[in-house]
């Protein structure tokens, strides 16, 4: 299906009734036939939010609180470990997970109420985690850039993580709290191959694209890093260092990795993809998955999760410190974004009256 990572739509494991939607009843079959789909347009519902800040205390991530301006991501990165999330709104992890979003149109106000109760306590929010926030509907919907505007008016931290181009529209706003230590940007670069980039992440902005943001981004002062995420064994695990040396020379001063996840129903969708795209690889990639998570296609455990175990993980972790050293990258090359340039519009003493 054009422009989508997948067209399987797995069972939601939270609806009781089955219906099996890749049964092929002999209807289509002529591909000259204009009824038969080669694409699906985006749908977006609104969605009507009582609170906007996600918190967690996950060992394995570097924040605690967080911001989805969206569920779902048009994106559609066949690997995304956000993907088995969409079951709990009753749809598919699947191709609905790509192409039925879903929009929140009042996150900007409703973090306003949130950062003005007075229990509210400041910690650096970061924006799109289980969604891009700067996937292509916010390009009309700029539901991101309005929560930006109010982080902006209470100097408050945020750092953002994606894989569009649409950054650089907010730069002005992002610009300005980098200014003051409030911001950081990470760019999620997981190939330079164009061809393997189209296949993976259909509709992210381009490999060039993206070592271009973070040139902009760093020109404007922005703190910019990479994450190579995920990393896949004998897909694009050989473009490591040359990852590295590509966002170094675009600007980047800080780098991570993520090893590849298969939570849940991800672990069907991923290995159809592999089957489609890489048949003679399949059986390699998953046998080199399971050797990193114990036998098994994924593991949840804290501490291992991010980055797996044994021989393989251990070459990976290897290989990206050594480049990483030789290049000048850091893991901690971003100063920790200050919190104490907090305010709250109209004076910290406006409930008392």
């Amino acid at each position: 299906m054009k422009t989508r990572a997948t067209g399987l739509n797995p069972h939601n494991r939270f609806q009781p009734i089955v219906t099996d939607r890749q049964f092929d009843d002999g209807w289509h079959r002529d591909p000259d036939d204009e009824l038969r789909p080669d694409s699906i347009a985006t749908e977006v519902t609104d969605e009507r939010v009582r609170t906007i800040i996600s918190r967690n205390q996950s060992p394995d991530v570097p924040f605690d609180q967080s911001i989805n301006p969206y569920r779902g991501c048009e994106h559609a990165c066949i690997y995304c470990f956000a993907r088995p999330t969409h079951a709990y709104w009753d749809m598919s992890p699947g191709l609905d997970f790509e192409t039925r979003l879903i929009a929140k149109p009042n996150a900007a106000q409703q973090l306003r109420k949130e950062l003005d109760k007075p229990s509210y306590r400041v910690s650096p929010i970061a924006l799109g985690i289980n969604t891009d926030a700067y996937q292509p509907v916010e390009k009309h919907r700029r539901i991101t850039r309005e929560i930006l505007e109010v982080l902006a008016e209470y100097r408050h931290p945020v750092s953002l993580i994606t894989k569009g181009a649409l950054i650089l529209r907010d730069l002005d706003l992002l610009a300005d709290l980098a200014a003051d230590g409030l911001c950081s940007v990470s760019v999620s670069l997981t190939t330079l191959d164009n061809e393997l980039k189209r296949k993976m992440e259909p509709r992210t902005a381009a490999p060039a694209m993206r070592l271009r943001v973070i040139r902009e981004l760093t020109a404007a002062g922005v703190p910019t890093g990479i994450i190579i995420g995920p990393v896949i064994p004998f897909i694009n695990d050989h473009e490591l260092e040359s990852i590295l040396e590509a966002a170094v020379a675009a600007g980047a001063r800080q780098a991570h990795w993520i090893m590849l996840r298969l939570p849940l129903e991800l672990d069907e969708l991923f290995q159809d993809w592999l089957q489609r795209h890489f048949p003679q690889r399949a059986s390699h990639v998953m046998n080199r998955i399971r050797d990193l998570r114990g036998g098994k296609n994924n593991s949840s455990t804290f501490g291992e999760r991010m980055t797996g175990t044994g021989p393989y993980a251990q070459l990976i972790r290897q290989r990206f410190n050594k480049r990483a050293r030789a290049l000048g990258l850091d893991k901690s090359a971003h100063a920790p974004l200050r919190t104490d340039l907090f305010r709250r519009p109209g004076g910290e003493q406006l409930g008392l009256f």
